[in-house]
Parts: C-alpha cells; sequence; structure tokens
C-alpha cells in the first residue's frame, strides 16, 4: 500500500535564544506564542502549523532531533495573502533587512514573488506571495 503527505505539521528551529526568536516571529510574521509540555516548551503557531522552539544548548538526548544541531542552518518559506510591496514595507517598518526581492520565484502552486529576509538565529526567511 502506498501513502502521501497531505502537509507539513511542524518543524523545529534551534536557536540561541527562545525569546528573543519567538519575539521576532510574533512581531514580524505576526505569529502566536504557545508555551506547552511539561518541560515548559515553546511553540509559534500559525494557521495549522507550528515552530517548536528549541535552545541549541539544550539536553537533546531526551528529544529526537537531526545530528548536526546548529543556528541558523535552515531556510524557511511562508505565504501570505499580500502584495509583494506590502511585504518589503512591512519589513522595513519592523526594521529588518532585506537580503533580496521582491524576486519572480516559482513554489509549489507556481510562479510566486517573493521577498528574503533573516530571522535572530541567521536562517533564512522567504515571505513569498501568489497575488500578481
Amino acid at each position: 500500500m502506498r501513502f502521501t503527505v497531505d502537509r507539513l505539521d511542524h518543524i523545529v528551529l534551534h536557536c540561541d535564544d527562545v525569546d528573543i526568536t519567538a519575539s521576532w516571529y510574533q512581531r514580524v510574521l505576526g505569529m502566536d506564542r504557545e508555551e506547552f509540555g511539561d518541560a515548559r516548551r515553546t511553540a509559534l503557531k500559525f494557521g495549522g502549523q507550528k515552530i517548536n522552539l528549541r535552545p541549541v544548548n539544550a539536553d537533546l538526548s531526551r528529544w529526537h532531533t537531526s545530528d548536526q544541531v546548529r543556528t541558523g542552518s535552515a531556510d524557511l518559506c511562508f505565504i501570505t495573502a499580500v502584495g509583494p510591496d506590502e511585504i518589503a514595507n512591512h519589513l522595513r517598518k519592523c526594521g529588518v533587512t532585506i537580503v533580496d526581492g521582491p524576486a519572480a520565484k516559482f513554489g509549489a502552486l507556481g510562479p510566486m514573488t517573493s521577498v528574503y529576509c533573516r530571522d535572530p538565529d541567521g536562517n533564512l526567511i522567504e515571505i513569498a506571495t501568489y497575488l500578481d
């Protein structure tokens, strides 16, 4: 029997400082912060997905994790329903440096326009729209 994957549920980002990283995603991308579990872990929720934040210096023996735990090694693409100029203007108002864009790209659903920046840990963040 063959199965297919429906959607991404969550990812884990390793970060230097959970509070700084969570605050950035709340302020810049409007995500909701949530504390969960008996270890008082932190997650960022948006739509039907979430990002779990894990301090890079955490005791990793109790979690399943990648072999290479380091900050700044992820490339994440988020889709928004506003135009690329609005994305760029919002980033500038938040004091976030734009790395590239708006630029024509090709996403999972076809042509899109992307604006790139970096989060506090150095991860590449792509904010894209399928709007013309």
